[in-house]
């Protein structure tokens, strides 16, 4: 975990560097800076259109009485592209472009979802806490049965007149 946040704190702002400073000697600075910000306007108008329709969506399954979890993961998604598309750079502005546009986004989407789905049926998840980690909470004990299924009927005798005192 240490490596990924590492990698993408540290290496990715080095990439990105490198890769405008090419981009810049290749065409220009101005020009380069006037790319980063249409790309930063387009997305952010991007995000913005895909939002709503996601959130129309969501609302329509929700009144219909469905679970729009594929609607929620695509919204998880447009948030990262907002936050990827107004940050400068190329490689940022492709990855938020892969993740706003509404024919890899619901891709990308059900991906995510499966690999949840496995991880969680597959026992991948420390612990009690899906997000890894320990739990605070005490495991609760299972329930455990032999397997025998007991039947019976009760009478409750407390409102019967004739009980032993």
């Amino acid at each position: 975990m240490v490596f990924k946040l590492f990698l993408l704190f540290a290496v990715m702002p080095m990439i990105e560097i490198m890769i405008l400073l090419q981009v810049a000697e290749n065409i220009g600075g101005w020009f380069t800076f006037s790319l980063v910000l249409i790309t930063a306007f387009i997305g952010a108008q991007l995000v913005r259109q895909q939002g709503i329709s996601t959130m129309l969506t969501a609302r329509t399954k929700m009144a219909s009485g469905t679970v729009p979890g594929q609607e929620l993961v695509e919204g998880v998604l447009l948030l990262i592209a907002g936050v990827l598309l107004v940050t400068p750079g190329f490689v940022t502005d492709g990855i938020g472009f892969l993740f706003v546009l509404p024919m890899t986004r619901p891709a990308i989407a059900r991906f995510l979802m499966s690999q949840f789905t496995v991880k969680a049926m597959h026992g991948g998840f420390q612990g009690d806490n899906p997000f890894g980690g320990n739990s605070q909470a005490k495991p609760q004990e299972k329930n455990r049965t032999d397997g025998d299924i007991i039947e019976g009927e009760y009478h409750d005798a407390s409102n019967d007149k004739n009980r032993l005192s």
